[in-house]
């Protein structure tokens, strides 16, 4: 039973160990990747708090289109914080001419990952849309700019792009080498394999640890390569199979639907998000709610909060959605939602984020528990230095594999005899 294991662990270990190493060290570069694009754009994100009051969110608009005079307003995000930036979403060009629906504000996250989909606890975009945010009729609509006003003056003081920017291209070949879906498929099918090495890896280790396990878990650094290069593919192996483990197991949630799927239906989930309350028919020409009344709004209900995004209706029958980030959420994911009608600004539905479906819970925690921004710095260590581990597990591994079999040859060589 051994041989057998160490079969499938070596074969795979072959087979994903390119693979594997390319997914760490992209990974290990987009752990911080919220740190690293806010310490090399510090004037898109702060300034010095005025003694002036804010201005309102028309009045950054129309600093927006004096800008900008085509740009269309998707949303925006407030930070309770006097010293933030005000970002303003704005529409990319919809495919084939359809009309753009944007993303969804019960996804608003903050940072250039969170853009693209996916979930953090720092950063900096108002309004999310992952991969699976959906367009108009005519296929899937392209996110636009986010950009960063001062709220004190109304300078727009920065822009950023998600799909323009270096970390893009990188988590591009993090999660399908830069391949589209058959890309994504194979790194999907990858973290399937990773899981296996990791399973069987344990299965090899813990016979040898019942017999001498303080050594098993130390490394014999006064020993020869081949005995370090051996120590620290099974030592560290076994200190780092744990997190490797989850961090490839919501690799998987978030490569195929169908983990999602199965999520939902274990939990007793809805398979899909209800749709958007629709605000009431009225009269032409009547005044809108606005934007400034819907964020007065969600602070009178949440005062405290750190962010409230306001999503703006796409259509005239749409409603207005606030999402309300709280200083005790675990993600940005973990918002209270609600919804108003654009014109009367009644309440047509709220949802805190403890009343959210358990399986949309459990999937909203994929992302960060990937990454690492689960809780912050202290996880983002830990997956920054397991994750650089990662990167060196096949090649310890394959260069134990060549020290066996090249062992294996010297002992099956037959000897010659020597001729006095």
């Amino acid at each position: 039973m051994k041989i057998f294991f160490r079969r499938i662990h070596l074969y795979l270990g072959l087979v994903s160990g390119l693979f594997l190493v390319v997914v760490c060290l992209t990974g290990t570069i987009l752990v911080f990747e919220e740190e690293l694009t806010r310490a090399l754009n510090p004037e898109r994100y702060t300034v010095a708090a005025a003694a002036t009051p804010r201005l309102s969110l028309a009045q950054l608009t129309e600093a927006v289109r004096a800008a900008r005079p085509k740009a269309k307003i998707n949303g925006f995000k407030v930070y309770a914080d006097p010293t933030r930036t005000v970002e303003i979403a704005l529409a990319g060009g919809p495919p084939g001419g359809a009309v753009q629906r944007g993303p969804r504000a019960d996804e608003s996250r903050k940072g250039p990952r969170e853009q693209r989909g996916e979930s953090g606890r720092t950063g900096n975009g108002p309004m999310a849309g992952g991969p699976g945010a959906k367009g108009g009729k005519g296929g899937k609509a392209e996110r636009g700019p986010t950009l960063f006003l001062n709220p004190y003056t109304g300078a727009i003081l920065g822009e950023y792009d998600a799909h323009k920017s270096g970390f893009h291209f990188i988590e591009e070949i993090h999660r399908g080498l830069v391949a589209g879906r058959v890309g994504k498929l194979i790194m999907g099918i990858n973290s399937i394999i990773f899981l296996f090495i990791l399973g069987t890896g344990i299965v090899l280790w813990w016979p040898a640890a019942r017999q001498a396990f303080s050594q098993r878990l130390t490394i014999k650094w006064g020993s020869n390569w081949k005995r370090l290069n051996h120590d620290f593919h099974l030592v560290l192996g076994f200190y780092a199979s744990v997190f490797l483990f989850i961090m490839a197991a919501t690799g998987v949630g978030m490569s195929f639907d169908w983990v999602g799927k199965t999520i939902n239906t274990i939990t007793h989930s809805p398979q899909q998000r209800p749709e958007p309350p629709t605000s009431a028919a009225v009269a032409p020409g009547t005044a809108a709610f606005g934007a400034d009344a819907a964020l007065a709004l969600a602070r009178r209900q949440a005062p405290n909060a750190e962010s409230y995004a306001v999503q703006l209706p796409k259509e005239p029958a749409g409603s207005i959605q606030v999402s309300i980030l709280r200083p005790s959420a675990l993600t940005e994911r973990a918002t209270d939602d609600v919804y108003l009608d654009q014109y009367s600004g009644q309440v047509l539905r709220q949802q805190a984020y403890a009343q959210k479906p358990v399986g949309q819970r459990i999937r909203g925690l994929f992302k960060p528990v990937h990454t690492g921004a689960i809780f912050g710095w202290p996880t983002k260590i830990l997956a920054l230095i397991f994750v650089l581990l990662g990167a060196t597990f096949p090649i310890t591994g394959t260069i134990m594999w060549l020290n066996r079999t090249r062992k294996t040859k010297k002992k099956t060589q037959p000897r010659v005899a020597s001729v006095a």
